[in-house]
C-alpha cells in the first residue's frame, strides 16, 4: 500500500503530488488539462503543477502563514484552485475547501468555527465575505484571483503577488499525522462539523485509486466532484496525481453532449461522477450517445449516492460499459467499500470492502447482526485515510466511535457472499444529488423569515436527486402562503445556506410535530408526507 512513499519522512500530499513526480521523471507529463466552460484547453504539466504550487507556498510564508494555520478556498473549478491547495499543503496549513454556491450562514459557520486565517475566492463572492467579516476576527488574508492589483491591506491581487513569488520551494519533512485537509459534514442537529484528516491520508488514496477507481500511469482521468466536497480532494487531487495520472478538469456544468463530446475528444479511459448526473443521462434521448467513440473509456465508476440496478442496465445497453459504484464518506476520506473490477456486479449493492477495510453490521448494544438482518454499518478503526478529529469538537469525535468501531450514521446489510447493501441513515440527513444537507442548517435559516413562526425539513424520494428537501412552514398568524412568499423562501435559503439545500417543496402546516422536550419530530412529518404509519407518538407534545 505505502509504495507511493519514497522517503520515509516526507507524507507531505503537495510535495509527492507534484515534486516527487518530478523526480520520477514526469515533469514534461501533462498532469492536468484545464477545459472551461467556453471549450477553452490549456495542458499544464506535472512541472508547472509543481512551479505554481511552489509560488502560492511562498505567498503564504511571506504573507506569515506557519504550519497549522487553517486556509480556504471559496472558488469555482478553475487551476488556481488546485495550484493553491496543493501549496498549501506544502506549506502543511490546514487545507479547507468551500462549496462555491455557499451562502452566507454557511461561509460563517465554517470559517468562524475553524478559526480560518485566510481564504482565496473571486471578486464576485467578496460581498459575502464582506457582510460576515465583521464575525471573523481570526481572518487576517483575503486573496483575489480575478484582479491584478491589491485592493485593501488585507485584500490581495492573486496574480499580482504570485508573480513576485520564486517557483523554487522545498517542502519541508512533514510526518504522517501532520494535518493536512479539513471538510466540514453535516449533522442532523447542530452547526456543520470540520472533519479533519492528515498527510498520512494518502496511502489509502493512492491504493484505492489504484486497485478500485483502476487507473495507472497511461491514462486519462476525469472526476466531475467539486473541489468543495471530500471526493474532489481525495480523487479529484490526491489520488491520481501522486500516481502521475493525467487528469481532465472541466469548468462547466452538466451538459450531456458537452460531457460526452469530451469524453471522446480527450480519450477519457476512467471516469468518476455521481448517480445524479448519470440518471440524468439516462432520461436523455439514446440516439444521442451513438454518435460518440467511447472506445477509450474502460468503465465509469460512481460515488455519492446508492446507484439504482437501472442506471448499470442503461449503460450496459446504451454505452456498453460498466458502473462501479463506491461508498465512502468525507469522514473516511478514502473508498472504503466497493464495486470493481475484477468483482462481480450486484445491481444496487455497495460491493465489498475494499484491501484494509474492515467494516462490520452491529445491532444497537455493539453484538454483530447475522448475515441478511439490517444494522448500523460500522468500520474497524485505524485505517490510514480515517478523520483525525472534528475541528474543535472532540467530543462529537468520540461519540462516533464505540468499542474500536466508527459509527458511520449509514445503516446496511451483508448478504452471505459477503456483499453490503446500503438501507438508509440512521439519522435525519438528507442526501441531495450526492451532497449532505443539514435539515438543522436550513430549519435555521427558515426561523430568520418574518412570516414563519416553525419550520421543519425531510428528506423525501426523487428519482434524479436520490433525496429532495421538503420543508414544512407554520406561519405567523397574520401571514398566509402565497406564491410570492414560497419564491422568497427559496431565495433566502439559497443565499443564506446554499443552492444544494433550497427546498424543492415548501408545504404550508398549522404546526410542527415536537416532542416534550421540544425536538422536532421529523419522522412524523416524514411519515405523513409518504402516508405511512406514524408509529408511536407517545412523546408528543399535545
Amino acid at each position: 500500500m505505502n509504495d507511493v512513499i519514497v522517503n520515509k519522512s516526507q507524507y507531505n500530499i503537495g510535495h509527492i503530488c507534484t515534486t516527487q513526480q518530478l523526480e520520477n521523471g514526469l515533469a514534461d507529463k501533462v498532469a492536468m488539462r484545464w477545459i472551461s466552460a467556453n471549450d477553452d484547453r490549456k495542458d499544464y504539466t506535472f512541472a508547472d503543477l509543481d512551479n505554481e504550487s511552489n509560488r502560492f507556498a511562498n505567498v503564504l510564508q511571506k504573507l506569515g502563514a506557519d504550519a497549522g494555520d487553517v486556509f480556504f478556498t471559496f472558488l469555482p473549478k478553475m487551476p488556481e484552485q488546485f495550484f493553491s491547495i496543493l501549496g498549501m499543503l506544502k506549506m502543511k496549513l490546514i487545507t479547507g475547501t468551500l462549496f462555491a454556491n455557499f451562502g452566507d450562514d454557511a461561509l460563517l459557520d465554517r470559517l468562524g468555527d475553524s478559526k480560518a486565517k485566510g481564504i482565496i475566492t473571486k471578486k464576485s463572492f467578496l460581498k459575502k465575505i464582506n457582510r460576515i467579516r465583521d464575525q471573523l476576527p481570526a481572518l487576517r488574508w483575503i486573496i483575489i484571483v480575478d484582479g491584478d492589483d491589491h485592493i485593501e491591506d488585507d485584500i490581495f491581487s492573486y496574480s499580482r503577488l504570485m508573480s513576485e513569488a520564486s517557483a523554487y520551494f522545498i517542502t519541508s519533512p512533514t510526518s504522517p499525522d501532520t494535518p493536512s485537509v479539513l471538510h466540514y459534514t453535516s449533522g442532523s442537529t447542530g452547526k456543520p462539523k470540520g472533519v479533519l484528516h492528515c498527510h498520512n491520508s494518502i496511502l489509502h488514496q493512492h491504493a484505492t485509486t489504484k486497485n478500485v477507481l483502476g487507473l495507472n500511469i497511461y491514462d486519462v482521468f476525469w472526476c466531475t466532484a467539486d473541489q468543495g466536497w471530500v471526493t474532489g480532494t481525495s480523487y479529484g487531487i490526491i489520488g491520481p496525481w501522486c500516481q502521475g495520472v493525467t487528469q481532465v478538469h472541466y469548468g462547466g456544468g452538466y451538459d450531456a453532449e458537452a460531457w460526452f463530446r469530451l469524453l471522446q475528444d480527450e480519450k477519457v479511459t476512467v471516469w468518476y461522477t455521481a448517480p445524479t448526473a448519470l440518471r440524468m443521462l439516462l432520461r436523455e434521448d439514446a440516439t444521442l450517445f451513438s454518435s460518440f467513440d467511447l472506445s477509450s473509456l474502460r468503465h465509469i465508476c460512481s460515488v455519492g449516492e446508492p446507484l439504482n440496478p437501472e442506471v448499470i442496465t442503461w449503460a450496459r445497453r446504451t454505452l456498453g460499459k460498466e458502473i462501479y459504484d463506491t461508498w465512502f464518506q468525507t469522514e473516511t476520506g478514502g473508498i472504503m467499500i466497493a464495486n470493481r473490477p475484477g468483482l462481480t456486479i450486484r445491481p444496487g449493492s455497495m460491493g465489498k470492502p475494499v484491501e484494509g477495510i474492515e467494516p462490520a453490521i452491529l445491532a444497537d448494544d455493539g453484538a454483530m447482526v447475522a448475515d441478511g438482518e439490517q444494522g448500523d454499518l460500522c468500520v474497524k478503526a485505524g485505517w490510514p485515510s480515517m478523520f483525525i478529529t472534528f475541528i474543535n469538537n472532540e467530543q462529537a469525535y468520540n461519540s462516533k466511535f464505540r468499542d474500536g468501531w466508527y459509527y458511520t450514521g449509514d445503516t446496511a446489510i451483508r448478504d452471505a457472499d459477503g456483499y453490503y447493501w446500503f438501507m438508509g441513515r440512521s439519522d435525519d440527513i438528507i442526501n441531495t444529488g450526492g451532497h449532505l444537507v443539514s435539515p438543522f442548517e436550513v430549519e435555521s435559516a427558515l426561523l430568520e423569515i418574518e412570516e414563519i413562526a416553525e419550520s421543519g425539513v425531510i428528506a423525501a424520494p426523487h428519482e434524479i436527486l436520490f433525496e429532495k428537501v421538503v420543508a414544512f412552514v407554520c406561519l405567523h398568524q397574520q401571514f398566509e402562503f402565497t406564491k410570492e412568499l414560497e419564491l422568497k423562501i427559496r431565495l433566502y435559503v439559497s443565499n443564506k445556506v446554499s443552492s444544494i439545500a433550497t427546498p424543492q417543496e415548501i408545504i404550508p402546516i398549522a404546526a410542527i410535530p415536537k416532542n416534550k422536550s421540544g425536538k422536532i419530530m421529523r419522522r412524523i412529518l416524514k411519515a405523513q408526507y409518504l402516508g405511512t404509519e406514524i408509529g408511536d407518538i407517545s412523546t408528543l407534545e399535545i
